[in-house]
């Protein structure tokens, strides 16, 4: 899909994201089951998916048809971040077929000795066609994404880098501040565990935002539940 295209698909909408790692109740190791989540989020009105993993990716789009954001988690020696790390994941990404291929754009460290920056542009070398989103923690990381060519960037680690508050609800100033300082669209995500959350987000001015786990992760969703119960049960 042409980058135009997919950017007014999802303009002022809730893409759904359907994710499940190794040790998460609704991963199998014989298959993806993922697209079972993205059938449902297509059947809600989603315009778009993000999944992690190749197979993942595969799965959903062949299921809905819909775009994807694709990336790859996986965790590598001398890297603190984990999101597409390293160039062989966005080759993966690229064969299958992915829309969107995200990156981690935070400024942790990487073992290949690059920054962020750098590594971004290598990607954008190899291949000037393919729609890039970074995934950032803080609006310094949203500023230097933006300057050196993501298409999209998407406030996604917020509250999961060492350096950024850890908070449990979304980075509302975050999505407010680069949706009024940069000119690609911005994409507010984490922690968006409530409907009424999602309008706020998307009224800061977000281009669209991202929700996964208050819709597809069910452990996550049980324990937020049970948390509540047994914290309420404590104030008596």
């Amino acid at each position: 899909m042409e980058k135009r295209e997919l950017l007014e698909k999802i303009k002022g909408q809730m893409i759904v994201s359907c994710q499940a790692l190794p040790g998460e109740p609704l991963y199998v190791e014989e298959k993806s089951v993922m697209y079972l989540m993205a059938r449902a989020g297509k059947m809600a009105g989603t315009p778009a998916i993000r999944t992690s993993s190749i197979r993942d990716v595969i799965a959903i789009k062949e299921e809905t048809g819909l775009p994807v954001i694709g990336l790859v988690k996986i965790q590598y020696p001398g890297f603190d971040g984990y999101i597409t790390p390293t160039m062989k994941e966005v080759d993966d990404l690229v064969a299958a077929g992915s829309d969107v291929i995200a990156l981690d754009c935070t400024d942790r460290r990487r073992g290949d000795g690059k920054t962020a920056v750098e590594f971004a542009a290598e990607v954008r070398a190899k291949y000037p066609d393919e729609i890039l989103m970074a995934d950032i923690s803080n609006y310094e990381e949203g500023i230097a994404a933006w300057k050196c060519g993501m298409d999209i960037v998407g406030t996604t680690m917020s509250g999961y880098t060492d350096y950024t508050p850890n908070r449990d609800e979304p980075d509302y100033e975050l999505m407010e501040r680069l949706a009024a300082d940069i000119d690609v669209p911005v994409i507010g995500e984490g922690k968006i565990h409530t409907p009424e959350q999602a309008v706020r987000a998307l009224k800061t001015g977000a281009w669209a935002i991202v929700v996964g786990g208050a819709i597809t992760r069910p452990l996550e969703i049980a324990n937020r539940f049970m948390k509540a119960i047994n914290e309420s049960r404590g104030a008596e």
